[in-house]
């Protein structure tokens, strides 16, 4: 992790410290030549050999004589071939393939450039490729997002108005009216940052016949909504659970007499919101609740368990070799609990500060681990989550 007042070229001179003061969540800022000599990490014949994959989520989305059209993945050879392979102003398209670095060492390495932000509001990498004139069309994210230049270069405008309003029936949400305020040509390695909410248009530039490939690192924003319905279901699982006890049943010894035998009483409002009031939570409660959360894979995201190894030949593989997370496998920490794809653990030995390591880095070195201490209970849980595959042995993938 970079330190916070150290200068990166990856933010245009700025120090991790002044640029989550200056801009981040309140202004865009361009980046000439972020990452140098950058022009991507995988060919456009690659990438969509990704969005064939059964396990890859992508789209290809069309503007066909200005109506738009989204197909969903997996793909195939003819699907592929069904498109222009010449520019065709009537005809402009765009392959998207989400998460690449659920499949692609080299780009969870490039997001760990992005280590500056908290791990907790990463969402994933997102690989775009489209012809000349190829893009989704204007319109604005509810969340962060770098736009990295890979090979070709993309035109980008944004506007800051406030007409929101939106082209009826299209299978996306792109905005009806589209008022250009700024507009810059992005060369390879170059990048743009975006706040929430701030409209914003790529349209795909061909480079001496070379196409256009971007790379978005886009970040979480969870809606409010879906906040309070996960988090009342986590307490619901804890009330399941016995962690949370309310003792007793409904009682009414002091039942009147209603004249109306199907009305609610206000006295049974009363008595059942005073059981409802001892539900408490605490600052504890919400931790584990986005560590589970925040952790979780998404619905799509499947592991393969590793074959099963002796608890003598894992130890002597991890010191030689050293660990990393699985590409698809998300960890974070608060305190002493360490949340890894969803599950919990406590660790308040010694052996915690290997794991804010391997959750920091998303790897330990065969050095750290011989040098530092590794207790008989973390090993084990280690090896647990070998064989679920959460985590590989340096060297695999």
């Amino acid at each position: 992790m970079p330190p916070k007042n150290k200068p990166l070229q990856l933010l245009s001179g700025l120090t991790p410290e002044q640029f989550l003061v200056e801009y981040w969540h309140k202004k865009p800022l361009l980046i000439k030549n972020a990452i140098p000599h950058f022009t991507g990490l995988l060919s456009p014949e690659e990438l969509a050999g990704l969005a064939c994959e059964d396990e890859v989520q992508s789209r290809i989305i069309e503007e066909i004589n200005r109506v738009w059209h989204i197909q969903h993945g997996p793909f195939d050879d003819e699907d592929f071939a069904a498109l222009p392979d010449q520019p065709n102003p009537n005809h402009r398209w765009t392959l998207l393939v989400q998460s690449v670095n659920h499949f692609l060492p080299e780009a969870s390495e490039l997001l760990q450039q992005f280590d500056f932000i908290p791990h907790a509001r990463l969402d994933d990498l997102m690989v775009s490729y489209a012809p000349d004139g190829g893009g989704v069309g204007p319109h604005f994210d509810s969340y962060d997002v770098f736009l990295l230049q890979g090979q070709g270069k993309r035109l980008w405008r944004i506007s800051e108005q406030t007409d929101l309003t939106l082209i009826e029936g299209a299978p996306l949400r792109i905005l009806k009216n589209f008022d250009i305020a700024e507009e810059w040509v992005l060369e390879a390695g170059d990048m743009l940052y975006l706040p929430p909410h701030l409209a914003h248009w790529g349209i795909a530039v061909s480079d001496h016949g070379v196409d256009c490939m971007t790379y978005s690192i886009g970040f979480r924003a969870p809606k409010h909504q879906e906040l309070a319905t996960e988090f009342l279901g986590f307490m619901q699982d804890k009330l399941n659970q016995d962690q949370l006890t309310i003792a007793g049943l409904y009682q009414d010894a002091d039942l009147g007499y209603q004249q109306h035998p199907a009305e609610i009483s206000a006295d049974m409002i009363a008595k059942v919101k005073a059981v409802l009031d001892q539900i408490k939570w605490s600052k504890e409660d919400v931790a584990a609740f986005l560590g589970t959360y925040l952790s979780e894979p998404k619905p799509h995201v499947v592991f393969n368990p590793n074959k099963k190894i002796s608890k003598k030949s894992f130890q002597d593989k991890l010191i030689q070799l050293g660990i990393h997370l699985h590409l698809q496998s998300q960890m974070l920490f608060s305190g002493n609990l360490f949340y890894l794809n969803g599950e919990r653990i406590v660790c308040e030995s010694p052996s915690a500060e290997l794991l804010k390591v391997l959750a920091d880095q998303r790897s330990v070195s065969a050095e750290a681990l011989s040098q530092g201490e590794l207790d008989k209970v973390l090993l084990e849980q280690l090896r647990d989550w070998y064989h679920a595959g959460y985590l590989q042995f340096s060297g695999q993938i």
